[in-house]
C-alpha cells in the first residue's frame, strides 16, 4: 500500500500521544522478575510492546518477536534466566541483525544459547537457567540494548553483575532508563565511571505505576511545527514531562534551535513557531539520542539548512540500515547526502534532480515513514509514502492523529 499525504494550510491540533515504548518494554520485563507482578498502568499498545507482553506468557515456547529489535535483545537475556526451552525468532531482517555481542556476554554467565541457523544471528534456542553471575567487559559503542538487557537480569543472578563497558557508551539515555527503573523497582545499582555493579538481589513491585507519554512520538511533531510555512501553528502534546525518564527528551533543546518552542504546561506541552537560530551548518552529535537522527535530517533539508551529524554508527544496525535509507530516499527529492566513516551522515546544501513522482520507500521501519510524511509542509503535491502501516510498531495512532491535524491522507 502507498499512502499519498497532503498538508493543511494551517497547523492547529491536539493529539493524545501514545505512552513510551521505551519505558512500557524495560517495565514490563522488571515487573516480570517480580515474585508479584502488579499492574502496568498507560502501557504502550505499539507492536513492539504487544510482542513482550505475549512472550512473557510462561506457556509461550516459540516465540516471534517480528521486527522488534528491543524485544529480541531483551527476551534473550531474560529467557536465559527463565527455566525452560525456548526459540526466539523473528522477520528476515530480524535473522540479520547481529546479537553475538549479547549471545556471548549472557553465555559467560552461565546461559546455555544455540544458533539456530547462521551464527551470530537469531533465530535463538534457549535453554532457560539459573545464571551464576560474575564479571563481563563489554563494547558500549555498539548498542545500549544489550547493556540495558544484561543490567536488568543482573539482581536474579546467583552472583550478581559487574559489568565494565569498554570504548564510547552511546545511547547513555536509554541506559539510564534502565537504571532509574531498576531503582524503582527496589534494587541497588552501584555505577562508577563506565562500571556497574549490581547484588544479586529480588525486585519489588511498583504499585500503580504509569507509563509516561513518548518523547520520540513527539518529534514528528515538533519536526511538523519547524516545517510548517503558516507562522501561527500550534500543537499541544498530551502527558509529556519535563523531567522525563526518556532521553529523547533532549528534542526540546534540539528544536529550539530548528525554530520550534516548548511550553510546558500542567497536561503536557504546547509547541508554536519561534524564529531559527541555528548556525549554518547545523553540527550535532546524536550518539545520546540516535533515534531521533531520522526526524532531524529532514528537517533541516526541508529548511535547507546545512548539517553535519554524527554518533549515527547504531543506525546500520537499526530497523534498516537507516544512512543508506535516508541518503537513498533524499535523493529521490533532489538533495545529495554523504556518509562519512559509518557514523556521520552530512549534507553540503548540494542538489541533484528529483524523481517526478516519488515514493519514500521505508524499509520496514517505522521511523522512516514517521519522518518523511512531514514532508508533505514543504510540497504542493504532497508526499508518497510506501508501507505506512509500519508505524503501527511504535506510533499506531499516527496516521490518525495527522487526519484529525488536517492531513489529507489517501490510500493508492
Amino acid at each position: 500500500m502507498i499512502y499519498h499525504t497532503s498538508a493543511p494550510k494551517s497547523l492547529k491540533t491536539k493529539v493524545l500521544l501514545p505512552s513510551s515504548k521505551s519505558i512500557s518494554n524495560r517495565a514490563l520485563i522488571l515487573n516480570a522478575l517480580c515474585n508479584h507482578p502488579e499492574k502496568i498502568n498507560n502501557i504502550s499498545t505499539c507492536d513492539d510492546t504487544e510482542v513482550v507482553i505475549k512472550s512473557l506468557n510462561k506457556d509461550r515456547k516459540n516465540i516471534d518477536i517480528g521486527a522488534a529489535g528491543t524485544a529480541m535483545r531483551f527476551l534473550t537475556a531474560y529467557l536465559s534466566g527463565q527455566k525452560g526451552s525456548y526459540t526466539l525468532t523473528g522477520t528476515e531482517r530480524m535473522k540479520n541483525r547481529p546479537i553475538k555481542i549479547l549471545v556471548d556476554a549472557l553465555r559467560s554467565v552461565g546461559a546455555h544459547i544455540e544458533y539456530v541457523e547462521k551464527e551470530g544471528f537469531p533465530p535463538l534456542h534457549i535453554r532457560g537457567q539459573t545464571l551464576k553471575g560474575g564479571e563481563i567487559s563489554l563494547d558500549g559503542s555498539v548498542s545500549s540494548q544489550y547493556i540495558s538487557a544484561l543490567l536488568m537480569i543482573a539482581p536474579i543472578m546467583t552472583n550478581g553483575l559487574r559489568l565494565h563497558l569498554t570504548g564510547n557508551v552511546i545511547s547513555g539515555p536509554y541506559i539510564n532508563i534502565t537504571i532509574r527503573l531498576m531503582r524503582l523497582f527496589g534494587v541497588i545499582v552501584f555505577e562508577e565511571e563506565q562500571t556497574f555493579t549490581i547484588p544479586p538481589q529480588q525486585y519489588s513491585p511498583v504499585e500503580n505505576f504509569t507509563v509516561e507519554s513518548d518523547w520520540s512520538a513527539a518529534s514528528y511533531w515538533y519536526e511538523m511545527v519547524a516545517l510548517c510555512k503558516n507562522d501561527n501553528a500550534a500543537v499541544s502534546l498530551s502527558g509529556l514531562l519535563p523531567d522525563s525518564l526518556q532521553g529523547d527528551a533532549s528534542i526540546v533543546a534540539l528544536f529550539d534551535k530548528l525554530g520550534v518552542k516548548t511550553t510546558f504546561t500542567l497536561s503536557g506541552t504546547i509547541l508554536t513557531k519561534k524564529r531559527q537560530p541555528v548556525s549554518s551548518p547545523f553540527i550535532f552529535d546524536f550518539v545520546s539520542m540516535p533515534d531521533m537522527a531520522q526526524t532531524a535530517v529532514v528537517t533541516c533539508i526541508m529548511l535547507n539548512i546545512p548539517f553535519r551529524f554524527s554518533g549515527l554508527q547504531s543506525l546500520k544496525i537499526k530497523e534498516t540500515d537507516r544512512l543508506n535509507a535516508l541518503k537513498t530516499e533524499l535523493h529521490k527529492l533532489g538533495y545529495q547526502l554523504e556518509i562519512r566513516n559509518e557514523n556521520t551522515l552530512e549534507w553540503n546544501g548540494k542538489r541533484c534532480e528529483a524523481e517526478s513522482s516519488p515514493v519514500i520507500a521505508t524499509y520496514q521501519d517505522h521511523r522512516m515513514a514517521m519522518a518523511f510524511a512531514p514532508v508533505s509542509l514543504c510540497t504542493e503535491n504532497g508526499i508518497k509514502i510506501a508501507d505506512p502501516e509500519v508505524v503501527s510498531k511504535s506510533y499506531p495512532t499516527y496516521w490518525s492523529d495527522l487526519k484529525k491535524a488536517g492531513f489529507a491522507i489517501t490510500g493508492l
